[in-house]
């Protein structure tokens, strides 16, 4: 059995999440502890009570999802006996989920990811001015389509393919008169839905270039370790461990689209057939189902599902 850890991105946000988890083991208070630290606030009690309107804000949950999936990283090392290096392939993460990947292998401190992740939040988010982008997920044609139907669309404006998450699911940003003229053209096409994303901001297309100087600079000052197992890069498909190539490919993902279904292709292909998502929600463990014949998904986020690692062992 190969095994690959994967961490969620934006969107798996829970008020409430990992609150069991910290209440139950110190390993997780410990990793809590040490993001509110690094941010100088407590993001905690924002995690674990909300409101939701400030969980969701883009600065808040992507160290928030990232203070998650290292809490129960750090949970499996303890109770469970995990080493990373000796138990596990691969590491991959969903957009800001790539941070969370290389904190747990160890390319960054938890403390330095929060804070890399929170300038990254506020970087996306005034990338744009509010109401100019917009993001929509188109249900039931493959990727090449939608690339042609985003293409077509765009015009002088901006419209990509910001997430190809397999299961027939694309996920297109950019301009938002563009990305409504996308949604026509792909229900024109034959897609079976287009549906409007309630985001903040177009993330993953050009408009972020913004966000991606931010990033560039900010990683200068934050080199990458070379992580304990290969990573497989949102922007490649393809496994890495290059601490150059890891802050270069950061850097390219803030304007890139995430490739989820070629890295999770890339992972079976290289042999993996047990894909485990660490954190918050069980949305990669049900796109592993779609994309990879065979393998299985299962989430870990709670005590149970500790319990129930530690009992597969």
């Amino acid at each position: 059995m190969t095994v690959a850890f994967t961490f969620p991105g934006q969107g798996s946000q829970a008020v409430g999440m990992g609150k069991a988890l910290a209440e139950t083991f110190p390993a997780a208070r410990a990793v809590f502890a040490e993001v509110d630290d690094a941010l100088g606030e407590k993001l905690s009690a924002v995690v674990f009570e909300g409101p939701l309107e400030t969980l969701t804000l883009t600065e808040n949950a992507q160290p928030a999802l990232m203070a998650v999936s290292l809490a129960v990283t750090r949970v499996l090392e303890a109770e469970a006996g995990l080493n990373l290096a000796r138990d596990v392939a691969y590491v991959a993460g969903h957009s800001l989920g790539e941070y969370s990947a290389l904190a747990a292998a160890g390319s960054f401190s938890i403390g330095d990811a929060a804070r890399l992740l929170r300038i990254r939040g506020k970087a996306m988010q005034a990338a744009t001015p509010v109401g100019m982008g917009a993001m929509a997920a188109i249900l039931g044609l493959d990727f090449d389509a939608v690339v042609e139907v985003a293409a077509e669309a765009a015009g002088a404006e901006v419209c990509q393919a910001a997430n190809d998450n397999g299961g027939g699911q694309v996920v297109i940003s950019g301009h938002k008169a563009a990305v409504e003229r996308a949604c026509e053209l792909a229900k024109a096409r034959g897609a079976k839905r287009a549906i409007p994303l309630p985001v903040s901001a177009p993330f993953h297309c050009a408009l972020m270039q913004p966000a991606a100087d931010a990033m560039a600079e900010a990683l200068t000052r934050v080199p990458a370790k070379a992580p304990a197992v290969p990573v497989v890069a949102n922007v490649l498909a393809q496994p890495i461990t290059d601490p150059a190539e890891i802050t270069r490919r950061l850097v390219e993902q803030v304007t890139g689209t995430v490739r989820w279904r070629e890295c999770v292709a890339t992972m079976a292909g290289l042999g993996v057939t047990s894909f485990y998502e660490i954190g918050a929600g069980k949305v990669l463990s049900g796109l592993v189902r779609r994309i990879a014949d065979g393998a299985t998904g299962t989430a870990i986020g709670t005590p149970d599902d500790i319990a129930a690692y530690k009992a597969s062992r």
